[in-house]
């Protein structure tokens, strides 16, 4: 009689542990980290070699978002993407979780790179332009690829010590600036890595 009570007990807790499996598997891919190198289109402006199509065709076909800058740039040099793409360079803002810590990038740069974080509207519905962009610098690293986290925290208005900090609840996108560009001057990023 013990046996026979045992089996059902023994079938319900494999039962349970595949479905608990399962469960998790379902979990961590619905709310898993995504590259936005491998899944949003990326805007660019300023005086650059090379367009936004050939920069997504890049992306695409080779996994690496790459931007130099022409012979005597005048002006700044500003690479962005939204963290939810929406067809535009505009889009409604991403309300991170409250386990999203930190933001990993690999890039490879000759020069200083300011990184934006833009906020969202109060309305929900778009990016400020003009508004709050929270920032850090990203250093020169032009012959090796480099890999940074860096926490939320980081990012505070106009990259100063005591700036307001990024509201992670209204990210709207990254905006990859060089402020000062020469001839040659590039930028090259494998992975923007949002934690979720």
């Amino acid at each position: 009689m013990k046996n026979k009570k045992l089996v059902p007990i023994d079938s319900f807790l494999f039962i349970f542990t595949i479905g608990f499996f399962i469960l998790g598997i379902t979990s961590a891919a619905k709310y898993s980290d995504k590259n936005l190198v491998e899944t949003s289109t990326w805007y660019i402006a300023g005086p650059t070699l090379e367009s936004q199509e050939t920069i997504n065709r890049v992306r695409q076909q080779k996994g690496l978002v790459r931007v130099t800058s022409k012979d005597n740039p005048a002006g700044e040099i500003e690479l962005n993407v939204l963290l939810t793409d929406s067809g535009s360079n505009d889009g409604a803002p991403t309300n991170l979780s409250d386990d999203s810590k930190f933001v990993t990038i690999i890039y490879k740069s000759s020069h200083l790179i300011k990184l934006q974080a833009r906020e969202g509207n109060k309305e929900g519905t778009g990016c400020v332009h003009g508004g709050s962009h929270p920032r850090v610098d990203l250093q020169a690293s032009p012959k090796k690829f480099k890999t940074v986290k860096i926490p939320w925290s980081d990012f505070k208005q106009d990259g100063l010590p005591d700036g307001k900090l990024l509201d992670s609840h209204n990210l709207c996108k990254f905006n990859f600036v060089n402020y000062n560009p020469v001839s040659g001057a590039f930028l090259e990023i494998k992975a923007v890595i949002v934690q979720n």
